[in-house]
């Protein structure tokens, strides 16, 4: 719900000159916070923010060019008061000029500024004197003496060491790639792609330099064919379009290091620290020395050494000055290239905190690269550059940023930031280890075993396969159980991390996927190494429950987690059937660590079983598992309940519990007697069947709708069941019958929690636990049929409804993931869609559903397969097993790596190869028809759902798919780069791929996610308040949250995107278009960096954008963007799907704007198909699509035409919401309006006819629509809709939102009105008599779907 006033100050430009400015300065402005600032909840709910995602802090500024290692003190507090002042710098050679800083900031983040401006740039080796001292690195601004407004810093150069001569060297040759888009293609230093600047052309922001649109010169609208309804081909080269700045201008041939390096002893003591060989762009071969006073040409050639001084004799401190010394063409280009990349938008070019790969790119030039080979070769193995001469302690930097204070917000702060930081690090490095073990590169700690046992340390990291190493597994599925396991311990640890007991410790810990193999990566345990393992393990089992132990201070520190984890405190029997206490899973070990720290490992069971998956012999599962065919086999005996399956199981336990209690308070207040005779009669027996038949299907679906309702009489209820508690006994007895019903563990208290050792092969409980363990038993049982009977429907419901709406494999997981689904049960939600009445309407959930089964099940597929592969014959193997997977070419060959070279001798093979190189070639036999009749079976096996095609033509054909997206979800499951070029995927004459399109595999990163709580908390407060309709607290708390989120996350991570999106749309309702085009745009590039180019999130983000330019008359900038989100959604999903209603709208009144008639009725037209195919003909959306075709009719004068569409409109207003509604009111008059239209044409016509030319001709109306009627129409259908206020009634809504009865009567005197109002459009816009802020707040926090965030 939402005010929009006009007459607001528009706000202060969004960043300044200083894009990079510190939070103070920059972000919290409190200029833009005055705004009395308003949102509408379009999904940004906090669901939006779950995400599977995830960013590493190169701070604000974009300047993170250095290495980041150090500055884990940056721009810590957020003290919004704490004003910046400007400095004056003068540097050697340019005009002084001045910096805005914050005291807050430290010297160090200066220098980063300096680095990055167009003419400081070549600088790195330097230091910043004030008054003749020089300022410490790391210190703060504010603490230095005598620095304040209008200081003068100088720039004093230093004289250079081989560290800061590397340093320079790699700084120079990221000035000569900054435009270079080949780090982001090949996955490295955290680049990744962004095309927004393609589309906008970057004229968003300085929009006022050229203004388009509004002159209405000559747009071309035309979009290429295959974006165009109705087209069939889905071309793939667009999605990475050329980018101008790409041809990068050469500066230089070549800029490498010389052979002659190290300089040997008597040049070191001249003090030449290193050499580079140069080619320049005029084919000059010159030598280089790197000398503690700078860089000079020598005498030296390739073959013959001479380090004296050449002519000319120039002494340049910086790389750059002397090359701009002795190469023409390196100085122009060298400025041209830096002015282009300071005009980048910083959020273009900074770092991501975790590397997004891309799963296609273009064929690009190899080219010579000095950094890039030393970094393959020597510093990076284990050595970071930031940290001298030592490899990183990762485990004692994860534990010790976790051991910082957090009493106070500044702490929280600083201590985030530095587990954020230090996870990411450990992230990246934990891959790069991954990589490097499989690929051979690092020498296992154990040697003489077989190469599935080996295990590895590598950069203090420890790495081990996911194969079943001494049958450990045995008993659970073997390398199945192996294979899972790794990945169930990372949501242990996940999940422990954030519970954050003080004195408890995890592991750091990654799980990465590469060439068919699981590598699990773990921060190492001081000591663990030097002893045993049965010695070190004081709590916990290493055999799987034949021996335990417990300890007394593990068990206190684990019962804080029990609480928020669920997990019951219990007590089990060992071997030598002694009873030991125990307060987790057996498997997780306990162990004391050489620095006394307590840590916690093998997480793998920290949530109960999921029973449908594990059948136990004469344990019957209740009825609703039964009808759906559970128990089934599963692979492994590890499957267990997700964490949000745990969480809403408890909550409808506890809504059931509340009734239960208000049931039987009723009874007594109604008469005691009765309810003391039925309670002994029924006794807990009865009690007990009734949670579950409440559970049933039915019950479940309804329970969703009362819930809301529901909830606010059971609060009521708690208090006052709260109040009577201790003096009432009767109170206490109905407590307690309800606890025993719904399984609580107290009786006094609702309280539920599962013991995750039932049901576990080889652990057993002591005699008198046995009720205990048949209560948890039962527990677990209606656990699993609560899944089947209420989550599953509610998301089928949902689904239905359309208020989720996924559009790739990837969000229909975490669909499912956020209602506790595991992927497990993907046949049957897809069962369920196919029994469901609304079965037209699930249509996109269902093909999506069975591309996601047939990918997954390819995915199982491949990795054995690339298990079988050597090194040389991958590229070779992977576009063998594409072509069985996606061409229609019916027998693809394949190459086999001896066609290239011939070896003289095979040799004999080796015992102890690296994991990755196994030399068979049983690969090359697979067949098109044999992988499809896998795919079938394993679907049935593992999601028993059973797929009707032989071959990818048949499931195209009978399944609705595309290729193409079968190709995008398989490359980014496996890891698969291909290269950028249109595939003919059903020419029955030649294989669709060759080994020449593989370009890459790139490793399928999991890992911890670390949240910044305080942020989250100030954004989900904001939320709340912009519904509660106090608006400007609620714009100045997600500025605030925004600034946090940059704080602990640094500049780009997915939270900070929605923060951002959420922002522009507010100030986009306030009516200033720049702030929202500013933030939008933010949030545009940021979901293209941090979650990919064409994910769905991002598709949305540009659909927005469009809105914001389209208001602020960038009409060609509008269209291009739309014409981007429709090409990006056909390649993701199709055209058949509920969102491409709203965008086609989108589209379709844009040109209807620019008065493109016909090609927006293509668009509308397709998108009243959609609605109607997905929201039903008598639809609220459909009336509106009519409305909008019957107005471009009338802008081309077909009345015929618009009068049909009309009254179709017109007829579902009437029967929808009754004659007297506000809509069939204005549908009518728009219909009598069109009809005199009609009349007097014909009038016309017939004039015409009778007098032939001659015929006196009255001028015709046509009306080309005024740009503002189109706006209002994109606001309606983009879910902003406004409903006048006068200014008095804009501060009695503020007032009077807790008093909302009376808004009823004075909504009656609102009809004049000038201040617009806006709410949500669902169900339906109300009556502009004033909304009924009830519904009103209700639509809100169930967002439409047309709008889904």
């Amino acid at each position: 719900m939402v005010i929009k006033t006009d007459e607001l100050p528009a706000a202060a430009p969004a960043d300044s000159a200083r894009e990079h400015g510190s939070q103070a300065g920059g972000k919290g402005r409190p200029g833009a916070a005055e705004l009395p600032s308003v949102m509408l909840l379009n999904g940004d709910c906090p669901e939006s923010l779950e995400k599977e995602g995830a960013a590493e802090p190169p701070r604000e500024n974009g300047l993170d060019e250095a290495e980041p290692g150090d500055e884990t003190t940056g721009q810590e507090v957020i003290v919004i008061q704490d004003t910046g002042f400007s400095v004056k710098i003068l540097a050697p050679g340019i005009e002084p000029f001045s910096l805005q800083v914050s005291p807050q900031e430290m010297v160090q983040e200066i220098h980063q500024v300096l680095m990055d401006r167009e003419d400081t740039c070549h600088r790195t080796c330097f230091s910043l004197h004030l008054d003749g001292n020089m300022l410490d690195h790391f210190s703060e601004l504010r603490s230095v003496e005598g620095l304040q407004e209008g200081s003068v810093l100088r720039v004093v150069e230093e004289p250079y060491t081989v560290r800061e001569a590397r340093i320079h060297v790699r700084h120079v040759r990221d000035l000569l790639k900054s435009l270079d888009p080949s780090d982001a293609f090949n996955g490295v230093d955290c680049n990744s792609l962004s095309f927004l600047s393609v589309f906008t052309d970057g004229d968003l922001g300085d929009s006022g330099k050229r203004k388009k649109g509004l002159e209405m010169d000559p747009i071309d609208c035309t979009p290429p064919e295959y974006i165009l309804p109705g087209s069939r081909e889905r071309p793939l080269c667009p999605l990475q379009p050329q980018n101008r700045d790409w041809k990068p201008l050469q500066c230089l041939k070549v800029l490498t290091m010389s052979g002659w390096n190290p300089p040997p002893g008597n040049r070191k003591m001249h003090g030449d620290l290193m050499y580079l060989f140069v080619i320049t762009a005029e084919d000059r071969q010159v030598s280089i020395t790197a000398s503690t006073r700078g860089f000079y040409l020598n005498q030296s050639t390739a073959y013959h050494f001479n380090p004296k001084p050449a002519s000319p004799r120039f002494l340049s401190h910086s790389l750059v000055e002397l090359l701009n010394q002795i190469s023409p063409t390196f100085k122009k280009n060298f400025a041209v290239l830096q002015k282009k990349r300071v005009q980048r938008h910083p959020f273009e070019r900074i770092a991501t905190p975790f590397q997004v790969y891309s799963w296609t790119a273009p064929q690009a030039e190899h080219a010579m690269d000095c950094v890039r080979a030393e970094d393959a070769y020597t510093s990076r193995l284990g050595y970071e550059e930031h940290i001298p001469g030592q490899t990183r302690d990762w485990n004692e930097e994860l534990q010790t940023t976790r051991e910082l204070p957090r009493k106070n917000l500044p702490e929280r702060l600083l201590r985030e930031r530095a587990i954020f930081k230090v996870h990411s690090d450990f992230t990246a490095a934990a891959t790069r280890g991954a990589m490097a073990v499989i690929d051979g590169n690092v020498m296992a700690i154990n040697p003489s075993e077989e190469t599935k046992m080996q295990m590895f340390i590598w950069n203090n990291i420890f790495f081990s396969l996911g194969f079943d190493v001494r049958d450990h597994y045995k008993d659970f599925g073997g390398d199945v159980a192996a294979y899972v396991a790794p990945t169930n311990d990372l949501n242990g640890v996940r999940t422990y991390n954030v519970v954050d007991v003080e004195g408890l410790y995890t592991l750091g810990t990654v799980v990465v996927d590469y060439r068919g193999y699981r590598v699990t990566a773990q921060s190492i345990i001081p000591g663990i190494l030097e002893r045993d393992q049965e010695q070190s393990v004081i709590y916990g089992s290493i055999d799987f429950g034949k021996t335990v132990v417990s300890h007394p201070r593990y068990l206190e520190l684990l019962e804080r987690t029990s609480r928020p984890l669920k997990i019951l405190r219990h007590r089990v029997l060992n071997d030598r059937d002694e009873e030991v206490e125990l307060c987790s899973s057996v498997e997780c070990k306990g162990i004391i660590g050489n620095d006394g720290r307590h840590y916690i490992l093998d997480l793998l069971r920290t949530f109960p079983p999921d029973l449908n998956f594990l059948p136990v012999p004469g344990e019957e599962l209740p009825e609703e598992c039964a009808r759906a065919g559970f128990p089934r086999a599963h692979r492994h005996k590890l499957c267990c309940l997700r964490q949000e399956l745990v969480d809403a199981f408890v909550e409808h336990r506890y809504l059931l519990f509340m009734k239960l209690a208000a049931l039987q308070l009723m009874q007594q207040k109604a008469s005691q007697l009765e309810t003391s005779s039925s309670l002994e009669n029924g006794g807990p027996s009865s009690m007990e069947s009734k949670p579950e038949d409440t559970t049933g299907p039915e019950a479940g679906s309804e329970e969703e709708s009362s819930s809301a309702s529901g909830l606010a009489k059971v609060k009521e209820l708690a208090e006052t069941i709260a109040a009577d508690d201790g003096t009432d006994p009767r109170s206490r007895e109905v407590i307690r019958n309800a606890c025993r019903a719904v399984g609580s563990i107290s009786s006094t208290a609702f309280d539920i929690r599962f013991n995750p050792d039932i049901f576990s092969p080889g652990v057993r409980f002591p005699e008198s636990c046995q009720d205990e363990v048949r209560d948890q038993k039962q527990l677990l049982k209606d656990a699993a049929a609560f899944l089947l009977s209420c989550q599953i429907p509610s998301l089928v419901k949902d689904c239905t409804e359309h208020a989720v709406l996924p559009m790739d494999g990837a969000t229909l997981a975490e669909v499912m993931r956020q209602r506790g689904i595991n992927m497990r049960y993907l046949g049957k939600v897809l069962e369920l869609v196919l029994r469901s009445p609304a079965r037209q309407q699930l249509d996109h959930v269902y093909k999506i559903g069975i591309g996601e089964l047939i990918t997954r099940s390819a995915k199982h597929i491949f990795k054995t397969y690339l298990q079988g592969v050597e090194l040389s014959g991958l590229s070779a193997a992977i576009s063998h097993f594409l072509n069985c997977f996606l061409s229609s070419y019916p027998n693809p060959v394949a190459h086999l790596p001896a066609d290239e070279l011939v070896s003289k001798k095979r040799s004999k093979r080796r015992k102890n190869r690296p994991p990755g190189a196994a030399d068979n070639t049983a690969w090359a036999v697979m067949t098109p028809q044999e992988l499809w009749r896998n795919i079938c079976q394993e679907a049935k096996n593992y999601f028993d759902f059973s797929l009707e095609c032989e071959t990818v033509d048949q499931a195209v054909e009978t399944y609705g798919l595309q290729k193409i997206t079968l190709l995008r979800e398989i490359s980014l499951k496996t890891g698969i780069q291909v290269l950028l070029k249109e595939y003919s995927f059903d020419s029955r004459h030649k294989p669709a791929f060759t080994e020449e399109d593989v370009l890459n595999i790139f490793p399928v990163v999991k890992h911890v996610n670390p949240k910044a709580s305080d942020a989250f908390h100030f954004f989900q407060s904001g939320q709340a308040k912009v519904q509660q309709g106090f608006l400007k607290e609620g714009c100045e708390l997600i500025n605030e949250a925004l600034n946090l989120f940059n704080n602990v996350y640094g500049a780009m991570h997915v939270e900070t995107c929605a923060c951002l999106r959420l922002l522009a749309r507010l100030h986009y309702i306030m009516g200033d278009y720049a702030e929202a085009l500013s933030n939008q745009q933010k949030a545009v590039l940021m979901s293209e960096r941090v979650m990919g180019i064409e994910h769905p999130n991002t598709i949305q983000e540009y659909m927005h954008l469009a809105l914001y330019c389209f208001a602020s008359s960038q009409l060609s900038t509008a269209l291009s963007l739309l014409y981007r989100a429709r090409y990006l959604m056909l390649l993701v999903f199709g055209e058949d799907h509920p969102e491409m209603a709203l965008l086609d709208n989108n589209i379709g009144l844009v040109l209807h704007g620019v008065m493109e008639y016909d090609l927006s009725l293509r668009f509308l037209e397709n998108a009243l198909a959609v609605s109607t195919k997905y929201h039903g003909p008598k639809a609220l959306k459909v009336a509106l699509s009519h409305h909008l075709v019957a107005r471009v009719y009338e802008s081309k004068a077909e009345f015929r035409s618009a009068l049909q569409q009309e009254k179709e409109g017109y007829t579902i207003y009437k029967t929808q919401l009754g004659e007297d509604h506000e809509k069939t009111k204005e549908s009518s008059e728009y219909l009598k309006c069109l009809t005199q239209q009609a009349v007097a044409l014909q009038r016309t016509m017939n004039e015409i006819y009778r007098n032939g030319s001659s015929a006196n001709i009255p001028p015709l109306k046509f009306t080309a629509p005024s740009m503002a009627s189109v706006l209002e129409q994109l606001n309606v259908i983009n879910g902003i809709l406004f409903i006048p206020l006068s200014q008095k009634d804009l501060e009695n809504l503020k007032a009077e939102v807790a008093r909302r009865h009376q808004l009823q009567e004075a909504s009656r005197n609102r009809d004049k009105a000038e201040e617009p109002m806006a709410t949500e459009p669902e169900p339906e816009p109300e009556p502009s008599g004033g909304p009924d802020l009830g519904s009103e707040l209700q639509a809100a926090k169930d967002p439409s779907p047309s709008v889904q965030g």
